[in-house]
């Protein structure tokens, strides 16, 4: 299937590495021309990359503005960037809490707002990498899921508010997907791989773990032509872990 994304402007947060970086991979594999922005570079993208910490918003601003100075459009933009940062309700502080909202949710705004002439004159898409913990709870994490929760509100939102504009907005739910963040949070416990297992025996498709290529999968169709019907939706990429019976696990 032709996905139409050749030459297509690309731009994701969080590119270097994990979920965004299979992103990155899939829509250079379609031929769109990328821009990654992240922390950090990844030697192995071949694509343009630009190091940037996106909590200040003149930084998100700046991202918007060298994406456009070198490519003159932006046909898609994919907010991925976060971290579970397990600031939660008793082992936390409200300056806590609103240090994690800047990490997982002001940016998504604010790369949205800056990119927003751009992809009115695209007529371009949004997708936001959101999480099921936003609607399953996880315990310990309330930054985290405010902001993924906010996330799902946003896009429901924005995808109201930009249908006069021809902008479809749409959110992918990750559960269980493999990351070098997944087995960082892995390896704090005693036994990392009889933990993994336990994940893994809950998961109905498989018995296995979402792929980060699974989740970039799922973006490049909802950026593409032929999705050119869906807006406002929350797509869960989970192997049936959020809303199959539990009984099948």
């Amino acid at each position: 299937m032709d996905l139409q994304l050749k030459n297509k402007v690309v731009l994701v947060t969080g590119g270097a590495r994990g979920i965004g970086h299979a992103i990155v991979c899939a829509a250079l594999a379609e031929g769109a021309r990328v821009v990654s922005v992240d922390r950090s570079a990844a030697p192995d993208l071949e694509c343009h990359q630009i190091a940037a910490d996106l909590i200040p918003a003149e930084n998100c601003q700046r991202a918007v503005e060298e994406t456009l100075d070198r490519f003159g459009a932006i046909d898609a933009l994919i907010n991925n960037a976060g971290v579970n940062d397990r600031v939660g309700l008793e082992h936390g502080s409200p300056p806590d809490f609103a240090a994690s909202l800047q990490r997982n949710l002001f940016h998504y705004y604010n790369m949205a707002h800056y990119a927003l002439a751009a992809l009115k004159k695209s007529q371009g898409a949004i997708v936001s990498i959101a999480s099921k913990t936003a609607v399953t709870g996880q315990g310990g994490t309330s930054g985290y899921v405010a902001a993924k929760g906010a996330i799902l509100a946003l896009t429901r939102e924005w995808a109201v508010e930009l249908l006069p504009h021809g902008i479809r907005v749409n959110a992918v739910l990750p559960a269980e997907v493999m990351t070098p963040l997944y087995r960082q949070w892995l390896e704090g416990f005693p036994d990392p791989e009889k933990k993994l297992a336990e994940i893994v025996s809950k998961i109905p498709l498989g018995h296995r773990m979402t792929t980060a290529e699974e989740i970039a999968a799922m973006v490049m169709f909802l950026i593409s032509a032929r999705a050119s019907h869906i807006t406002g939706q929350h797509l869960y990429v989970d192997g049936g872990y959020v809303h199959l019976d539990r009984a099948l696990a």
